[in-house]
């Protein structure tokens, strides 16, 4: 079955890291299907039993989103809030995401050096992705973790709100051909 990538970024036209791997996926129509949530529900009102069904109709679940505020765009979260529903992803009846491998795909536009223990946020990724990892554990998903594309942020509050640093065309491309292969190991 095909892998459903859910794609969450406000502005995907102006993205450099979320644009390019779109266009990545998007070369292999038989593998994946992406799912832009901003351009499906530009009124943030989502369709959660449509949501369910396109994920009942795929195998891998992939979300695909920018870090804001050490977290994800807010949209992905009522999404999560809604699609992911009792008696639909948990509880007695829920197990529509039993055992369906689920993964994320990230793009932080700070240094991952600043991503440690000892760098400046103190926190790592796994550390502030756990949320996620403990939301599909909790609905029995089978997690396979995160593929990350760090930024250079040299200074707290140096990029643009909703933009990435730009990187060389050699780092992005690597950076989608390493996404699929990501993917395609879940």
């Amino acid at each position: 079955m095909k892998t459903l990538v859910i794609v969450t970024h406000p502005n995907l036209e102006t993205s450099v890291i979320n644009k390019r791997w779109v266009e990545e996926l998007n070369k292999y129509p038989e593998k994946y299907t992406v799912h832009e949530l901003h351009k499906v529900y530009p009124d943030g009102n989502i369709d959660a039993e449509k949501e369910q069904q396109l994920i009942e109709t795929h195998g891998n679940l992939v979300l695909q989103f920018p870090i804001y505020w050490f977290n994800c765009p807010p949209l992905l979260k009522k999404w999560l809030d809604d699609v992911f529903a009792y008696g639909w992803a948990y509880g007695s009846k829920g197990d529509k995401l039993k055992n369906r491998k689920a993964a994320l795909a990230v793009s932080a536009g700070i240094r991952k050096e600043d991503y440690s223990e000892a760098g400046r946020y103190r926190y790592t990724l796994d550390h502030l992705l756990s949320p996620f990892e403990t939301s599909f554990r909790y609905c029995k998903a089978d997690y396979r973790s995160f593929f990350a594309f760090y930024g250079k942020e040299s200074e707290s509050g140096e990029n643009l709100p909703g933009e990435e640093i730009e990187s060389s065309a050699s780092e992005l491309e690597k950076s989608a051909q390493d996404y699929v292969n990501f993917i395609d190991s879940l």
